[in-house]
This record gives C-alpha cells, sequence and structure tokens, in this order.
C-alpha cells in the first residue's frame, strides 16, 4: 500500500526534484488542504485564542472567580453560536468535543448496545468506519454498508432496503471528503423517520461549506470538526443531540465537571453529562469568532464563492487530456472538493511535485476513506490527488495553480 505521506519512488520517470517550470519563484504556499483543516483562519479567530491565553488562560467551570466565569461564558457563546448556525432550538444539547472524531465515537459507541444494527455507507470516513469496525468485534454489532454510484451518491432507496428491526442507527455521511458529493440527506432522513429509527449525520465535510437545519432534517445526532469548514482552532467539534435522544446516548468518557462533584458517575443533566474534564478553552474562543465570521458572511455567500472555484479548477483539469475527474460536476450538489488522478503518475508523486515546483499544497492517498476508493476503483492505485478550496481561495491562485498542473503533467 502506498503511503499517504510518501512522494512517490524517485525512480518513475517524472522524478520532480527534477522539475523547472519557469512559473513563480515565490515561496508563499497555495493552500488547497482544507478538507483536511481550513488555513489561513479569520483574524478574529486568531485575536480570540490569543486574548484568551493571554487574559483568561484557565479551565471553564472550575471556580466562581471573574476569569472562571468570563472562561464559562465563552464556552456558552460557543454553544449558542454552533445552535444558531444549525437551527438547534437548544444550545445545551450542542456537546463540545475534542476533534469531529471525538463526536462521532460519542454518537456511535454512546448509542449502540450489544445485538444492534447500523446502517452506514462505503462514503464514509474512518471516523465512522473504525468505531463501528470495533463495535463489531466487541459488542456483537453488525453493519450493512450501503453503496454508491459512480459520481459517490446513496440512492436513499438502498437505506430503506437495509433497514432491518434491530437497526438502531442510519448513518449518513452528509459531504464525502473525496468525491464532494453532498448526499440526498432530506430523502435519507425521511426514510429512517418512517421506519422509526435514529438518524446520525456526520456533518465533518458540510458544516460551514452548506447550510444545515437539523430540525428541519429531523436529525437525531450530528458531529462535525471545528477546524474544518467551521474555520475554527484545531482540537474543536461539537455533537448534537436531539431532545429525548440523550437518554439513549451513554457517556463514554467519565471525570470531573464542576458540578456535582458528590456523584460517583456523570451529572444527568445536558451538557454536563457528555463533557468530562477540562474544556479546550482557547480552541472554543476561536471557534466562537469562526461562527460568527460565518453567520454574518452567510454561509450562502461562502457556498457561492467555493462553488465558483471548484468550476474553475474542474473545467481547467478537465482540460487536460490526462487527468480523470471523480464525482459530480460542479453544481450545488458538491462540496469544495475535486479528485482527480494523472496518467503516468501515482497521486503521491503528482501531489509532491505541485508541492516542489510551486508550493501547492494538496492531499494525496486514501483520505482516511478506503471503502470510498474501493468503490471508485482507485484504492490500489493509492487513491487519488485531491484539492479542497476554501473561503480564503482565490481566483488567481486556481488559475496559477492549473498552470502549474498543466505544466507538470506535460513534463
Amino acid at each position: 500500500m502506498v503511503s499517504e505521506l510518501g512522494v512517490g519512488d524517485a525512480s518513475h520517470k517524472h522524478f520532480f526534484g527534477e522539475l523547472t517550470l519557469g512559473l513563480s519563484s515565490s515561496t508563499m504556499r497555495i493552500y488547497l488542504d482544507n478538507a483536511a483543516t481550513s488555513w489561513p483562519k479569520p483574524d478574529a479567530v486568531y485575536a480570540a485564542v490569543d486574548r484568551y491565553q493571554r487574559e483568561i488562560g484557565i479551565a471553564a467551570g472550575r471556580g466562581g472567580y471573574n476569569d472562571a466565569i468570563e472562561a464559562q461564558r465563552i464556552v456558552e457563546a460557543a454553544r449558542r453560536e454552533i445552535a444558531a448556525l444549525i437551527g438547534a432550538p437548544n444550545p445545551s444539547h450542542i456537546i463540545h468535543g475534542c476533534n469531529g472524531t471525538d463526536s462521532l465515537n460519542l454518537a456511535i459507541h454512546g448509542t449502540l448496545r450489544p445485538g444492534d444494527h447500523v446502517v452506514a455507507s462505503v462514503t464514509d470516513h474512518n471516523s465512522v468506519l473504525r468505531p463501528l469496525a470495533d463495535a463489531t468485534r466487541l459488542r456483537d454489532v453488525t453493519v450493512t454498508y450501503v453503496g454508491c454510484n459512480g459520481q459517490g451518491l446513496i440512492d436513499p432507496d438502498d437505506v430503506r432496503r437495509a433497514i432491518r428491526p434491530e437497526t438502531r442507527i442510519v448513518i449518513a455521511t452528509h459531504a464525502s471528503n473525496v468525491t464532494g458529493a453532498i448526499q440526498p440527506l432530506a430523502e435519507i432522513a425521511a426514510v429512517t423517520k418512517s421506519a422509526d429509527k435514529l438518524l446520525m449525520v456526520d456533518a465533518s465535510q458540510s458544516a460551514g461549506h452548506v447550510d444545515i437545519d437539523v430540525t428541519a432534517l429531523q436529525a437525531d445526532l450530528l458531529a462535525a470538526s471545528g477546524h474544518k469548514g467551521l474555520l475554527g482552532p484545531a482540537a474543536t467539534g461539537f455533537l448534537f443531540i436531539r431532545d429525548g435522544v440523550e437518554k439513549l446516548v451513554h457517556p463514554i468518557r467519565q471525570g470531573g465537571t464542576g458540578f456535582e462533584s458528590q456523584l460517583d458517575r456523570m451529572p444527568d443533566e445536558l451538557p454536563t453529562r457528555y463533557e468530562a474534564g477540562s474544556l479546550n478553552g482557547p480552541g472554543l474562543a476561536g471557534l466562537v469568532e469562526a461562527v460568527r465570521y460565518l453567520r454574518q458572511r452567510t454561509i450562502t455567500a461562502v457556498c457561492a464563492h467555493e462553488q465558483m472555484l471548484v468550476e474553475r479548477l474542474w473545467n481547467g483539469l478537465a482540460a487536460l487530456g490526462t487527468v480523470r475527474l471523480y464525482g459530480p460536476p460542479p453544481s450545488p450538489l458538491r462540496g469544495p472538493v475535486v479528485s482527480f488522478s494523472v496518467e503516468g503518475y501515482d497521486p503521491q508523486e503528482f501531489s509532491a511535485a505541485l508541492d516542489a515546483a510551486r508550493g501547492i499544497q494538496a492531499r494525496a492517498g486514501l483520505h482516511c476513506a478506503p471503502r470510498m476508493h474501493q468503490a471508485l476503483g482507485t484504492f490500489d492505485s493509492g487513491g487519488l490527488v485531491r484539492m479542497s478550496v476554501g473561503w480564503a481561495t482565490t481566483v488567481e491562485e486556481i488559475d496559477e495553480v492549473l498552470a502549474v498542473a498543466t505544466a507538470v503533467a506535460t513534463a
């Protein structure tokens, strides 16, 4: 298996270290890995993190003095901003996690019981696949993985056919981090609700890129990273739990809460029930400002900007006869991700050549989504090259990327 961090075999005919393209000599990077972590962040995010570290610097919920109260205020502000962004009626049902993976682990491990069945799909990320695999090994859980079409889209009828009497959760990855395909979530939700099953949504690749309304969708659980489309700092994420569903979700971590310390178990109240230990105060301070930025600029405007860039990138790459593109064509039905292969190159080699030639930072490999690559037929060849634009990506950057990609592909 080719390493996702590798740079290809130096014996290949296109050895990237020998390329001289005659393009920009600037050492400034062009960042196209926003699907992994968004960069840069809005300036207010950096300022908020710095202020928390320098002026507050203490744990939330661990004292009654002024700075401790201010720390807790920031934590609760993050809940309110996230709740407003996703249409959640009660901010106390926004659970802060260490990241999207942590939040998905709570949703999966906290909800499943021995003998349960899960409907998932080949589009899922390892943050879903690995917890499910662990549950099948250790907790007598069974999983049905629904397939997708050639563009990475799931058929809601396949979800309907996969549901069994013992199904507890249907898991839907809202947007693929490989194909960019945005799943028909409303239709999947309708299927799930008609069968009276729980719907869990992985919104790590859609939050901040498309409008989400958990109330309209009737989502029972929705998890997302804070550091991707939401533009927050690393080590932030959240899980939304619909009112009443908390009775079905057991805490998977226990520890200090600064609240009801006399108990030998986690308190019943939300959100404390799921937030053992000190929260990431600096990260949440930055996340407050990140989500405020998105709400002020509006997700619609961010989405329109990213769609314009994706269309420009897609069309430019499609003009190269040696490039094969994956996922739906540019439209509102795809996220800001463009994945492709290049004839004569393995993905790691081509990605490394882009970086060596101009500091273009793209992601090559399996993207922590092995079943997706198996479905696309790209697993054995080491995956794909993925370019993911963001709120700060410019038209000029895309044009320079296309110029470099053309030069590398034809070298």
